[in-house]
């Protein structure tokens, strides 16, 4: 038996019905980012590669032993969407190649080592409100994991509601302005004092509106005086 972003664990009973037992499609290089959310939290977090572990499922939470493991980079444009499409595809190759080696007992499950041991949390649509205090670097990663789901929003000057924030990425400049001040706002970007750093918005979508280029979005709104 084979699963793949599951999200249950399953029952002795199961585990134990098919011959060669149950196999995980993981979407991480266990054992960092055990749980529900891999494919997020490894962007939010910075990592500089992820990938696919095959695993033979025991009654743990993502703690069986290990059979194949391929790692793929994540990029500075990597969002929570093509990385997870790029992982689907590295996945379905990867159990191909492991399901006849591990029916002909080739593959010596690898127990998954003590260290480094992280937990992917459950994705909470109460994340996605930006925390402008935060840093530029954390907030450009944390936008580009919620890509698409469940989105990162952002409070404008000047609009009721929050905004959709599809892509942005972090400057190094400093600003003296408390986070959540707007520095500039043209065809180029909107950038927005935090933490540290300044974080420039590229596409935005306003509620109820359609995905904007900033360039495009900035016709529409004008930074209050």
């Amino acid at each position: 038996m084979v699963v793949a972003a599951y999200g249950l664990i399953l029952p002795t009973w199961v585990l134990e019905l098919p011959r060669l037992g149950c196999l995980n499609i993981h979407a991480s290089l266990l054992p960092r980012w055990r749980g529900a959310a891999p494919i997020q939290r490894a962007i939010e977090a910075g990592d500089a590669e992820t990938g696919i572990t095959i695993m033979q499922m025991d009654e743990g939470l993502d703690t069986g032993d290990m059979l194949a493991r391929a790692a793929l980079p994540i990029g500075p444009d990597t969002t929570a969407a093509t990385l997870h499409d790029a992982l689907a595809d590295l996945g379905a190759r990867l159990i191909v190649d492991t399901l006849p080696s591990r029916a002909a007992g080739e593959l010596a499950p690898e127990p998954q080592p003590d260290e480094g041991v992280t937990y992917a949390a459950k994705l909470d649509k109460a994340e996605s409100r930006l925390d402008l205090s935060a840093d530029a670097p954390q907030l450009a990663r944390r936008i580009a994991a919620f890509n698409p789901v469940p989105g990162a929003t952002v409070a404008l000057p000047g609009l009721a509601d929050p905004v959709k924030v599809w892509r942005a990425q972090a400057l190094p400049a400093e600003s003296a302005a408390a986070p959540g001040t707007v520095l500039r706002a043209d065809a180029q970007g909107i950038d927005i004092a935090t933490g540290a750093g300044t974080l420039r918005l590229l596409e935005l979508q306003k509620a109820g509106g359609k995905r904007q280029t900033v360039d495009v979005f900035v016709h529409g709104w004008t930074v209050p005086a």
